[in-house]
Formats: structure tokens, sequence, C-alpha cells
């Protein structure tokens, strides 16, 4: 498994763009994040859904459209149809490089391809981790910087008296899709962590209120609730 991932890492590093927010130190978590649920979901889980799993975790971002693509929604099938030669020469297997492929494509938020395997759904969730706590504060503003969104809406920044508007305000983003994704895990071990990271985000939502002399309104909080 160690030279399987660092013959993975090697790829992934030949090939990523410059994305900050999706580079290999995300990947990295992501696989990191995957393991950890692996084993807490299933610890008999055998060397070959392990190989599955993390060559899914480090390929899934092969294709990285930016996230106002109008064909964002297909950049896990693109990924998936690049990573089977990669497979190939790894050595997987037709059925390992089956599976690969339908966990990295069904692990997109924007595809909403049903996962249908036990590696699928903690790609999911694992991909989705990094989206919550203190790192994925740090990339919620890397992405709204590199498209130029504001952070808040200056006249309403939590959006108590107009609609959620992520395209302009990134701060609604984590309204509209990042303190929702807890409900959303399929993982015992996955819920768990998410909802930890996301208290972590209402937490910095509560002091970015305080620091622009405001009150977060009481439907951000519900969200955890």
């Amino acid at each position: 498994m160690d030279a399987l991932r660092t013959r993975l890492r090697r790829i992934v590093a030949q090939r990523m763009e410059q994305d900050p927010a999706h580079d290999l130190a995300h990947l990295d978590r992501v696989w990191t994040n995957a393991h950890r649920i692996a084993r807490n979901e299933n610890g008999d889980k055998s060397d070959a859904d392990l190989r599955v799993l993390m060559a899914a975790a480090y390929l899934h971002d092969l294709v990285n459209l930016p996230k106002d693509a109008p064909n964002r929604a297909e950049a896990s099938t693109l990924s998936a149809q690049q990573a089977e030669p990669i497979l190939r020469e790894l050595g997987f297997s037709d059925a390992e490089i089956k599976a690969t492929q339908h966990a990295i494509a069904a692990h997109s938020y924007s595809a909403g391809i049903p996962a249908q395997s036990t590696e699928a759904h903690i790609l999911r969730d694992a991909d989705r981790l990094d989206a919550l706590g203190a790192i994925g504060i740090a990339r919620t503003f890397i992405v709204a910087g590199s498209m130029g969104r504001a952070v808040y809406d200056p006249a309403d920044p939590f959006a108590a008296a107009r609609d959620l508007d992520d395209q302009n305000w990134s701060i609604d983003h984590w309204h509209l899709k990042l303190l929702q994704l807890p409900g959303e895990m399929v993982t015992a071990k996955g819920r768990e962590i998410a909802e930890k990271r996301a208290r972590l985000m209402l937490a910095y939502l509560e002091q970015l209120a305080k620091e622009i002399d405001t009150d977060l309104p009481q439907h951000w909080v519900d969200l955890l609730t």
C-alpha cells in the first residue's frame, strides 16, 4: 500500500493544475479521511478494497473544472475515464478498475450519481469532509478569491432579508451547501467528523458576526440542530 500511494502521488503531482484548493495536499487529506472512515466502518476490509479506495482518493480530481464551468457536473465522470489507463499501468484488475471508476464518478456533489458501493460511499464522505472545518474555511475563501467573490454582503451579511446568493457572496455558500453536509453523510464516522467540523464553522460565523457588528440569524444556527 505504501508503494502504491507513492506511485499515485507521483502520477497526480505531474498532472495537477495550479489550484491550491484542489492540490496534492487535498488528495492526501481525502485519503486520510477515507482510510479513517474505512477502518471505522469495516475493520476487516480486504487489501483489494483499500487499493480501490486509495486509487479513487488520489485520482478523483484528475479533471478539475472551475466551479462556474457550465460542464462542471461532468468533471467526476471525465476523471473516472482518465483514471482507466493509469489504473491499468498500476496493475489493477478489470474489476478493480470498474470499482475505482465508479467511486470516482459518484463522489461528486454536482454530478448527482448514486453511490452503489462501500468505497463510493466512503470516498464521497471523505471528499466532503475536506469542505468542512478549519481546512474547509480556508478552501472556501481560496475558491471565492479565485472567482472574485466577496466574503459577505455588507448590506445584509447573513441574508436576513434577502435571498441567499453564493454566486456573489462566499458566506452564503455555507448556508446553501456546506453546513448541510453533515446531514448528508452516509457513513457513521463521516457524520461524526462532519458534525464536529461544522460546529467549528458555526463558531467562526458567530465570531464574524461580532466583528462586523451584527447578529447571526437563528436560521443559520438551526442548520446544525
